[in-house]
């Protein structure tokens, strides 16, 4: 068959061969299920039956005008913020590991364990934590704090303040690495050069760290917003989405499978990637004008 064929053509034959099923497969798994998840946002359909209609902009207008829906955003503010704290958190520790201090590798193990846990995990445990007289509770007491134990998962006012503080718990150490990786690229000259001029550690940290990492920290502040929106695992499992705590995943999810709203559902999900879409595109543009 290859016989008659010369060799860059029979070279190009077996790529494409080669090349065709993950193709096929990243077509059917991939993209066919976006195209579908378009067309139905359109749709009333539930979810089995073999008909639907088409509805136009009906379910992207319930998602910005019903309360119900469009209020789970206000949620994702408070992961929002807690991304401030965490990235100010692993910008500290980075900053002081980066320098010459004792048991240094061990608290980088410390600091970056929490993030290679499972997320349904991390979620147990700080239920745990959470839980009335549990881990917590029990902290509190121990140090004469006991009159400010609250009910941390029960409480409309604060539960969102404990799952996002359970966020930072966990993804704090990814921030940390990359932090960590920017500054120890800076070379050691540049701070000897400015401890030589009299730079203290602030100074260094001033004027040399954070100049030098400013991308970086622009970067991690817009993922940060698509993270915030995003925010699925550790509310789910810890609350379900329960006394104000529902994340906007958690509703498209809860839309989809417990009301069977699949066509409002499968809108959600199209504003969801439009955002991630936006913020994309928005870390591009600030790599190329760093560039």
């Amino acid at each position: 068959m290859f016989k008659n064929l010369s060799y860059k053509t029979q070279r190009k034959v077996i790529i494409v061969a080669f090349s065709l099923i993950p193709v096929v497969l990243l077509f059917t798994f991939a993209y066919l299920p976006v195209f579908n998840m378009f067309k139905y946002s359109f749709t009333d359909w539930n979810g089995y039956s073999k008909s639907y209609d088409y509805v136009g902009l009906e379910n992207y207008k319930t998602i910005f005008t019903d309360s119900k829906y469009f209020t789970v955003f206000k949620v994702s503010l408070y992961y929002f913020a807690g991304s401030f704290v965490q990235m100010a958190l692993a910008l500290y520790f980075a900053t002081i590991l980066s320098f010459n201090v004792r048991f240094k590798n061990f608290f980088k193990g410390v600091l970056f364990f929490p993030y290679l846990l499972n997320g349904v995990a991390i979620g147990f445990i700080f239920l745990f934590f959470f839980r009335p007289d549990g881990t917590l509770d029990t902290l509190m007491q121990s140090i004469g704090l006991g009159a400010y134990t609250q009910g941390w998962l029960l409480n409309p006012k604060i539960i969102n303040i404990s799952l996002a503080g359970a966020s930072l718990w966990r993804y704090m150490g990814f921030n940390f690495i990359i932090f960590l990786g920017a500054i120890s690229s800076i070379g050691k000259d540049v701070y000897e050069a400015a401890e030589i001029d009299g730079a203290n550690r602030w100074h260094q940290f001033r004027h040399i760290i954070l100049p030098s990492i400013k991308s970086i920290v622009q970067l991690n502040l817009i993922l940060a917003i698509s993270g915030a929106i995003s925010a699925f695992d550790i509310p789910y499992i810890m609350t379900g989405g329960s006394n104000g705590s529902n994340t906007f995943v958690i509703q498209t999810v809860t839309t989809a499978f417990k009301y069977n709203k699949l066509g409002l559902a499968s809108a959600m999900a199209v504003v969801l990637l439009f955002i991630v879409i936006i913020v994309t595109l928005l870390q591009r543009l600030l790599i190329k004008e760093e560039k």
